[in-house]
């Protein structure tokens, strides 16, 4: 853990709350590239600038130029480390290539994309006119959007989103079922501001996501976690959010409950809705004059975008080193996401670009957040390397008097997609993963299901309703040991579910871990 003195400066920032959002899997170009049309400081995209060839290694290769015909978006370009690693540099994976220190062209996504599905290049190398992402757009226009911000490494989901709230993925780079039941062990921005007597909260639709660290799962936080539809939008009227807000997302895409995380092939026109929701209730709240909004996205999901990724003097967040084949050592970011800031401090129209410190080679990415944070509300320590050499947003919060021209509501998206969602569609790898979280929350993860078999034929229907009751489960659990005297601090871990139980079993049907 890399430690700082506190700030000397005496000046409070004027905001309490910050509430993060974290959508998934589209690139900054995809979403917000043709916002250049509204405001040419934007680094986004013009027509016929930006092309990639279908191969790279033949020089008479069709070009494909960037294009701004995304609606429904089906396909869900690759984004696992080796299809980034082809998208970045133009060449595949290989000991060999790994071993040249390639520059970062950017010039491999349509490959990439054709090697995975042939036409799926035409969905990667299209992005969205700003109306058709229509809340996006006026919140690009009301307030601050960060045209240099990037996921933590080039990976996929998991490892990005533990970079969020801990500044690392403490070695993680992609799905490990021996962590993923342990649960990740590092320490989180929601512990430090815990240990400062600050309050966090999250608040879910499906079983979080968060639920993947595994301190988060002690009985004194699990009364931090919220039902959104029941909470949310009353903590906000009350004036009762928290210090630190984490909103999480539908994940699973029904036809009744449609997702609003934007993974595709989910209806970005839902995820707009849901962030017109939340933006909504936070406006109306009495908090608001003390309130800092952060909407980004984990990583690019495989889809194309124009800025070199950083590929040196990014620092390793605890020198761990990933496993084989590829052993990443951590040291270079992922492909450059959306990201929107959100505050009454905030000037109309702002386009923030690279931070001004504290190293020559800082970046904004994920662990932006927690050390932004941990100057917002005066922390004593950084939580690694790496969010101690990530840029700092609060220089955005420029006004010296809350703005009260700030818009109360948002204009109605567009539905982008024509039919609703089939429930019986199979999962997406994210969704797999959260199945598996839930049957360790649960104690599935004893059976010889988990982990594939568990996930092999399940549809979305049926992965929706396996982990509501796979956290329902463990939620009970966790009450009944807390009504039984169990110490805070303890993780309840659920017995296997089965139709004849032990003795032991029966008096008590979970197991307290103290390591």
């Amino acid at each position: 853990m890399a430690s700082e003195s506190s700030s000397s400066s005496n000046t409070p920032y004027p905001i309490k709350t910050v509430v993060v959002l974290v959508q998934e899997n589209r690139s900054f170009d995809h979403i917000m590239g043709w916002m250049k049309s509204l405001n040419p400081e934007i680094n986004g995209v013009s027509p016929n600038q930006f092309s990639n060839p279908i191969s790279t290694s033949d020089s008479n290769s069709n070009q494909l130029y960037f294009g701004d015909k995304s609606v429904y978006v089906v396909s869900d370009p690759g984004h696992s480390f080796q299809d980034i690693y082809e998208q970045i540099f133009g060449e595949p994976w290989t000991e060999q290539t790994a071993a040249q220190n390639l520059p970062p062209k950017m010039n491999g996504f349509a490959q990439n994309a054709e090697r995975n599905q042939s036409g799926m290049s035409e969905a990667v190398m299209n992005g969205f006119i700003p109306d058709k992402v229509a809340v996006f757009k006026e919140l690009v226009q009301e307030f601050a959007l960060c045209d240099n911000w990037f996921a933590s490494m080039p990976a996929s989901t998991q490892p990005n989103r533990q970079y969020v709230h801990s500044a690392t993925s403490h070695g993680l780079s992609g799905n490990d079922t021996k962590l993923l039941i342990e649960g990740m062990p590092q320490k989180t921005i929601f512990e430090s501001l815990d240990e400062a007597g600050h309050s966090f909260g999250i608040y879910y639709q499906y079983p979080p996501a968060t639920l993947y660290y595994r301190n988060l799962r002690k009985l004194k936080y699990l009364l931090h976690f919220h039902d959104f539809d029941l909470h949310f939008k009353k903590h906000c009227e009350e004036g009762n959010l928290p210090n630190y807000v984490v909103i999480e997302q539908r994940w699973y895409d029904l036809l009744s409950i449609p997702a609003n995380d934007d993974h595709p092939s989910h209806d970005v026109s839902v995820g707009q809705k849901f962030i017109k929701e939340v933006y909504e209730a936070l406006r109306a709240s009495p908090q608001w004059n003390e309130m800092l909004f952060i909407i980004t996205y984990d990583e690019h999901g495989g889809f194309y975008d124009h800025v070199p990724t950083p590929v040196t003097g990014v620092p390793s967040p605890d020198d761990l080193v990933g496993p084989a084949p590829y052993y990443f050592k951590f040291d270079r970011l992922g492909v450059r996401v959306p990201t929107i800031l959100i505050s009454p401090w905030i000037e109309r129209g702002t386009v923030l670009h690279g931070p001004s410190g504290p190293y020559e080679t800082s970046q904004f990415e994920h662990s932006s957040i927690p050390a932004t944070v941990k100057k917002i509300f005066n922390l004593k320590e950084f939580l690694t390397k790496r969010d101690a050499w990530a840029g700092t947003f609060e220089g955005v919060l420029t006004r010296k008097t809350p703005r009260s021209d700030c818009p109360v509501t948002l204009g109605e998206p567009v539905k982008l997609r024509d039919d609703g969602p089939p429930d019986e569609a199979k999962l997406s790898e994210f969704q797999e993963e959260l199945v598996q979280l839930a049957a360790v929350l649960n104690g599935d993860h004893r059976k010889e299901t988990y982990p594939d078999k568990l996930v092999e034929n399940m549809t979305v229907a049926e992965a929706a309703k396996y982990v509501t009751d796979a956290f329902k489960t463990f939620l009970d659990e966790c009450d009944k040991a807390r009504a039984s005297g169990v110490s805070e601090d303890e993780i309840v871990v659920c017995a296997t579910n089965s139709s004849s139980k032990s003795i032991a079993s029966k008096l008590f049907s979970c197991l307290i871990c103290d390591n």
